[in-house]
């Protein structure tokens, strides 16, 4: 098959708004980096210790045979601090476990001079009381009716037996938070583990190249988005996703390693990141039938993926950088978005809240090789800062207009059944609309998985009344409701993979804080396979990343130029 390589950025559809769509549809049921404060001792290690090799940075001088036994270097490799242990799991913490916790309460709040950002929020931290236990609970059982036996996968809606990689890794996470919760114990989260990521090695691939966009959880067959046998393409954004969750577990759970490793030598990463380092997507042409590859992601959701393929040693140092960002005044925040025109590049920037939440729930805001920095900084200091601003603004509408405000993109019963619910999109603040660009603001919500991550990541007043409005929002059979209509029309009565893998992702991580932990190995399968053939090179698999291939922890020049 012939194939066409388009560079222009933003050419791909939204390809998890149309998929969700069309399932509601048809189911009618979708370093300068490191350290910065005197009170962080961790940073006094000396750089004259480190090894040359890794100060350096440079692998070239060294065979490609030899390549993958060098250690990936990360902080607490480079600066010789102690490495982020898994924390215990729930029931398995001394009572006594919070009582030590440092949430740096006596931090001042600001960028540091190494471009890191403390912020003025913190996360709650805590046991699970008995409604939040009973969430849980509930939000697992929708894992527990809808995941396939026989494949392992996870329906993405209700029933109807489609899936995503973006949706298939909200189940991972669902799965780890169930484990580290104790609702399930090891031999069911290695069945289930195992049993997934032993389909996923086997699924037919998009040309040859990586996952497609859609696939049958029952058959495991390659779908479009009406479920029926073809191949459409594939999603960067969606893959990013999964690589964060499977680092996760890799790093979590070294004895399904080699599995996870298994799945990725699988895959063919020569297209899915440009020389540049931005990140595309592909789809077919409908009229030629060729491959087009098309750049994809925009703000919040690009530099989230970005760090996923940053977690495997990939260099996507384009796709993490916020330019070219715009930012609009709403309810006195200087709210960011993606400065592309979408009537050029053909994709819409939406500002939403769930980019923002995984990125803190899951990798704390820090940088990908961040390690061992402590819980209450944030290596990746402008994507915490912007997070900040993100949750602001939504409080301050509530304050001023008294709507409950936790915007995020989700699926609704019944026309237009999928929506963009956001903070700003096409020009306009608080914008609700359909995946045809339709604005539907009756059916703007308060999204169940947003208002808890909220509540998660940002203790404060708000977020309480958040988390009253959607914690007994569930039917004990399927899961948690997808919201609550911001209009007074009552519950969002549909139930998703993503929903409920969030809200088990903001419980976990008010027991446990950061969900990436570090990788305790010395070598990876992931980097020493076919060292003795071409296919590394072919498949552009990375080697080991060293000091200089860490991505840049940037300020930029609307933001705050205070220093500690």
């Amino acid at each position: 098959m012939p194939t066409v390589i388009k560079k222009e950025a933003g050419k791909s559809p939204a390809t998890r708004g149309l998929f969700l769509f069309a399932v509601s549809v048809i189911s009618a049921v979708a370093v300068s980096w490191f350290v910065g404060t005197s009170a962080r001792a961790y940073f006094l290690s000396s750089l004259d210790d480190v090894d040359p090799i890794i100060a350096g940075g440079e692998l070239d001088d060294l065979p490609a045979l030899m390549r993958g036994n060098v250690p990936a270097v990360t902080t607490s490799v480079y600066y010789k601090e102690p490495r982020k242990e898994k924390p215990p799991r729930m029931c398995e913490m001394p009572k006594t476990y919070f009582d030590k916790l440092d949430q740096g309460y006596e931090q001042a709040s600001g960028y540091t001079r190494r471009n890191e950002y403390i912020r003025k929020y913190r996360p709650r931290r805590g046991f699970l009381n008995e409604r939040e236990l009973r969430a849980a609970k509930v939000a697992w059982t929708y894992f527990e009716q809808f995941t396939q036996e026989n494949t392992g996968l996870a329906n993405s809606v209700g029933n109807y037996p489609s899936t995503t990689l973006w949706d298939t890794a909200s189940y991972v996470a669902g799965a780890v938070a169930a484990y580290e919760l104790c609702l399930i114990e090891k031999p069911e989260f290695d069945r289930r583990m195992t049993r997934l990521f032993t389909t996923i090695k086997g699924l037919e691939l998009f040309r040859g190249e990586m996952p497609n966009k859609v696939y049958h959880t029952k058959s495991g067959m390659k779908v479009d988005y009406t479920n029926k046998a073809g191949e459409i393409g594939f999603s960067a954004l969606d893959i990013g996703r999964m690589l964060v969750w499977m680092r996760i577990v890799k790093n979590r759970y070294p004895h399904l390693g080699n599995t996870i490793d298994s799945v990725l030598l699988k895959w063919d990463f020569k297209n899915i990141i440009s020389e540049e380092g931005l990140l595309f997507g592909a789809y077919v042409d409908k009229e030629t039938g060729e491959t087009v590859y098309a750049q994809e992601g925009r703000l919040g959701y690009e530099e989230y993926a970005a760090k996923g393929f940053a977690l495997w040693g990939f260099e996507p140092v384009l796709a993490h950088r916020a330019e070219p960002f715009l930012t609009a005044s709403i309810f006195g925040i200087q709210v960011p978005y993606d400065g592309r025109d979408p009537r050029i590049f053909h994709s819409q920037n939406y500002v939403v809240t769930e980019s923002y939440l995984q990125d803190g729930l899951e990798l704390g805001f820090d940088l990908p090789h961040d390690d061992s920095s402590p819980d209450w900084i944030s290596s990746d200091g402008w994507r915490a800062e912007f997070a900040d601003r993100v949750y602001e603004v939504q409080e301050n509408r509530w304050r001023r207009t008294g709507f409950m405000t936790a915007r995020s993109e989700h699926n609704v019963k019944g026309p237009p059944y999928f929506t963009y619910d956001t903070i700003f999109s096409d020009g306009y603040p608080w914008n609700t609309v359909t995946p045809r660009g339709d604005y539907v603001p009756d059916h703007a919500a308060v999204a169940a998985k947003a208002a808890l991550g909220l509540w998660a990541l940002w203790d404060t007043e708000y977020t309480d009344v958040l988390y009253e409005a959607i914690i007994e929002l569930y039917d004990p059979e399927k899961g948690m409701f997808e919201g609550l209509y911001e209009r007074g029309q009552g519950r969002v009565e549909i139930f998703t993979a993503n929903n409920n893998g969030i809200i088990l992702t903001s419980l976990l991580h008010k027991v446990q804080g950061k969900i990436l932990t570090g990788y305790h190995g010395d070598t990876e399968v992931w980097y020493t396979a076919f060292r003795d053939q071409d296919v590394r090179e072919r498949r552009k698999y990375p080697d080991p990343p060293q000091r200089d291939d860490w991505l840049p922890a940037l300020r930029h020049s609307i933001q705050i130029e205070e220093d500690f």
